[in-house]
C-alpha cells in the first residue's frame, strides 16, 4: 500500500492531504527517516519545538510523523514505534461542563430552519454519546437502529467500535431527520452518510469541528465549547456519577484503560488546578 492510499483510508480527505504535505517535508529534511532511531525522531521533534512557537503547528507536524511511522509499521517496513508528545495532556476538569450545561446547547436558536433538526441531531450525538468528529463523519443511516434504540460506531485506529443506546429525546429527532430533513438536504440519494451539510454533501470531520466552535463560541466564556471539551465533559461526568471505569472505557471506545483513567481526578486536585489557573498565587 502506498502512503497516500494509507492516509486516505485512515483519515478524512483534508487531514490526509495535510499529513501528506507535512510528511513530504519531514522526509525532505530527514533522508534516513524510514530507518531513524527513536532518539533521532525525538531529537527532530525537539528541534521543531525550538523553531515553532504555535502549539497547533507542532501538534499537526507530530501527528503527521506519527501517521508516517504507523504506515511503515502497518506495511511491515519497520517495527511499530511509539512517539509520545511531552506536552501536558492532563484533562483540565475545571474547563469542562456539567450535564445540564451540555444539554443547554440543544436550545440554540438556528438561522436556517432546515438545519435545525440536523444540528440538534449532531449536537445530541456529541453530548449524549461523546462521539469524535471522525466518528460522526463515518456514520451512515444504517448505523442508526431506531427499533432497538441504538447507534453503532465503527472502530478505527484510535478507538474501538461499539454500540450505544440512544436517549429518548434523540429518537424523534433522528426519525424526523432521516425521513424528512436529510432527504431534502442530500444531493446524492445514493450516499448513505448520516450527516449532510447545507451544500448537500456529507459533512467531513473538519466541518463538524468548525460548526461546533462557531455555533457555541463565547457561550460559556472563558471555557471553550468544542468537540473535544464536550467529549471530555461527558466522560468525566460518567465517572463522577460512579460508573465503573471499564464501562466508561467501552462507552468512549478507548483502546487502553489508562486513557479513561486520565479523566479521574480528585476534587482537591481539580480545585488546586482551578486556583492556579484563575487565581495564581504570587
Amino acid at each position: 500500500m502506498k502512503l497516500e492510499d494509507y492516509l486516505k483510508e485512515h483519515y478524512s480527505p483534508d487531514t490526509a492531504k495535510a499529513y501528506q504535505r507535512e510528511i513530504e517535508i519531514y522526509l525532505g529534511n530527514c533522508k534516513e527517516a524510514e530507518t531513524a532511531s527513536h532518539k533521532d525522531i525525538v531529537n527532530h521533534i525537539g528541534n521543531l519545538r525550538n523553531r515553532y512557537s504555535n502549539p497547533k503547528t507542532i501538534n499537526r507536524i507530530l501527528a503527521s510523523i506519527k501517521a508516517y511511522y504507523s504506515y511503515l509499521a502497518s506495511t511491515g517496513k519497520r517495527k511499530a514505534i511509539r512517539l509520545r508528545d511531552k506536552q501536558n495532556r492532563d484533562i483540565q476538569l475545571q474547563d469542562l461542563f456539567t450535564t445540564e450545561e451540555l444539554e443547554n446547547l440543544l436550545n440554540r436558536k438556528e438561522r436556517y430552519n432546515l438545519l435545525t433538526i440536523r444540528n440538534k441531531v449532531l449536537t445530541g450525538l456529541l453530548i449524549y454519546q461523546a462521539l469524535l468528529p471522525t466518528e460522526l463523519e463515518r456514520l451512515t443511516i444504517k448505523d442508526i437502529n431506531l427499533d432497538q434504540v441504538t447507534i453503532h460506531i465503527k472502530g478505527k485506529n484510535k478507538t474501538n467500535g461499539r454500540t450505544l443506546q440512544l436517549k429518548p429525546t434523540q429518537i424523534m429527532l433522528l426519525h424526523q431527520y432521516v425521513q424528512e430533513v436529510r432527504i431534502k438536504l442530500n444531493k446524492n440519494p445514493q450516499d448513505e452518510k448520516l450527516l449532510i451539510g447545507k451544500t448537500g454533501n456529507p459533512m467531513p470531520a473538519e466541518d463538524i469541528t468548525k460548526h461546533i466552535k462557531r455555533s457555541f463560541k463565547g457561550i460559556y466564556s472563558p471555557r471553550k465549547v468544542n468537540c473535544q471539551t464536550i467529549r471530555q465533559s461527558v466522560i468525566t461526568n460518567l465517572l463522577k456519577a460512579g460508573n465503573d471505569l471499564r464501562i466508561v472505557q467501552v462507552f468512549a471506545g478507548h483502546k487502553n484503560p489508562g486513557t479513561t483513567e486520565k479523566y479521574k481526578q480528585s476534587n482537591m486536585e481539580a480545585l488546586k488546578t482551578a486556583i492556579q489557573q484563575y487565581h495564581p498565587l504570587k
